[in-house]
């Protein structure tokens, strides 16, 4: 999906980000925006090793 907006149109979004925000609110949604990512990694990740750990139990049962 973004490998066809290249760098061209990720400098475009950026400005426009920039004039929308103002420079005071980009760091403060960089952080917002970073924080919310490692969550969704961290909750992926628990759910993939309980899925392996579920799997795991089954099979030991048998």
């Amino acid at each position: 999906m973004f490998s066809s907006i290249g760098f061209p149109g990720l400098i475009l979004i950026l400005i426009i980000a920039l004039i929308v925000f103002g420079p005071s609110k980009l760091p403060e949604i960089g952080k917002a925006v970073g924080s919310s990512l490692k969550e969704f990694k961290n909750a992926t990740k628990d759910i993939v090793s309980d899925d392996d750990s579920r799997k795991n139990d089954k099979s030991s049962n048998k």
